[in-house]
C-alpha cells in the first residue's frame, strides 16, 4: 500500500456519496486518515452509522447521513447538514451506484431506470446540490466511474448507458467550472478484490480468477490502490489535473471487453 505524509488533507473537508461499504467507504476512510473532516452518504441508515463509526474508530472525523443519491431535494439536505457540521467543501466524491447482469432483451424499464436514475441522474444531482458548497478556488470533485463506460459490456446495457454519461458529464463539469477554479475527475476501478461489483460480475472462484488473470497484471486490485489515486486527486499534487478519466485497472482498459466475470 502506497503511503502518503501525515495531515495531508488537514483542514479540508470531504463529502463521499455512496460510501457506506466497499470501494467508497475506503476512499472515505483514506481522506480521513489524511486529516480531512468527511462526510459519508448512503441510503441505510444502520449501514451509513455503522461506516461512520467505524471511520471514526480509526481516529477520523466523520459523520453520517442517510440519503438516497436520486432523491435531489433530499441530497440537497444532505450537504446542508453536512457543511453545517464542517464548513465548505474541498473535496467531493461521488460512488453510488447500482448494477446486476442482464441480457438487453429481458431488462425491464424498471431495471434499466433503476441503474440510470442511481448512477448517472444521481451523479447530476450530487454535483449539482454540492456545487454551491465548494470552496473555491481549489476544490477537487471525483467521480467513480467503470470499465462499461469505454467498452461496451454484454448484459450490461443500462451500466454501459449510464457510465458512459456519467463520463461525459465529468468532462463537460470540467470545462464549465475550471473558470471557478474546481477540478472534476473521474476513477476507473477494474476488477477490485472484496467488493460487491466483482462479487455480482464473477460469482465463481473460475470467474474470479479469470477476471485477475484477464488484466496485464495479472491480477485484482485493491480498494486501497484505488483509494490512494483518490487521495492524489483530491491532493494539492494533483493541482493542474482536471477532466482526466483515470483507469485503476491493472491495464484492464486496454485490452477491451470480456475479461471480467
Amino acid at each position: 500500500m502506497a503511503t502518503f505524509r501525515d495531515n495531508l488533507l488537514a483542514g479540508k473537508t470531504a463529502f463521499v456519496a455512496g460510501a457506506s461499504s466497499g470501494i467508497n467507504l475506503q476512499i472515505a476512510t483514506r481522506l480521513a486518515q489524511a486529516g480531512a473532516k468527511v462526510t459519508i452518504l448512503s441510503r441505510s441508515p444502520d449501514k451509513i452509522e455503522a461506516a461512520a463509526q467505524g471511520i471514526r474508530d480509526k481516529g477520523g472525523q466523520c459523520i453520517g447521513i442517510a440519503q438516497d443519491v436520486r432523491e435531489f431535494d433530499g441530497v440537497g439536505a444532505a450537504f446542508a447538514k453536512s457543511v453545517e457540521a464542517h464548513g465548505e467543501i474541498d473535496i467531493l466524491v461521488s460512488g453510488a451506484a447500482g448494477n446486476f447482469v442482464a441480457p438487453f432483451n429481458s431488462l425491464s424499464y424498471n431495471g434499466f431506470r433503476a441503474v440510470i436514475d442511481i448512477d448517472l441522474v444521481g451523479l447530476f444531482n450530487v454535483m449539482r446540490n454540492g456545487f454551491p458548497h465548494l470552496r473555491k478556488p481549489g476544490a477537487s470533485c471525483i467521480t467513480i466511474s467503470a470499465p462499461q463506460a469505454i467498452h461496451p459490456y454484454p448484459l450490461q446495457s443500462h451500466v454501459n448507458a449510464a457510465k458512459a454519461g456519467a463520463d461525459m458529464l465529468v468532462r463537460t463539469l470540467a470545462v464549465e467550472w475550471g473558470s471557478s477554479g474546481v477540478r472534476v475527475n473521474a476513477i476507473i476501478p477494474g476488477p477490485i478484490a472484496d467488493t460487491e461489483g466483482m462479487t455480482r460480475l464473477a460469482p465463481t472462484p473460475e470467474a474470479m480468477e479469470k477476471s485477475a488473470k484477464g488484466t496485464p497484471l495479472q491480477r485484482l486490485g485493491t480498494k486501497d490502490e484505488v483509494a490512494d489515486l483518490a487521495l492524489f486527486l483530491a491532493s494539492d499534487a494533483a493541482a493542474y489535473v482536471t477532466g482526466a478519466i483515470m483507469p485503476c485497472d491493472g491495464g484492464l482498459s486496454l485490452l477491451g471487453v470480456g475479461r471480467v466475470g
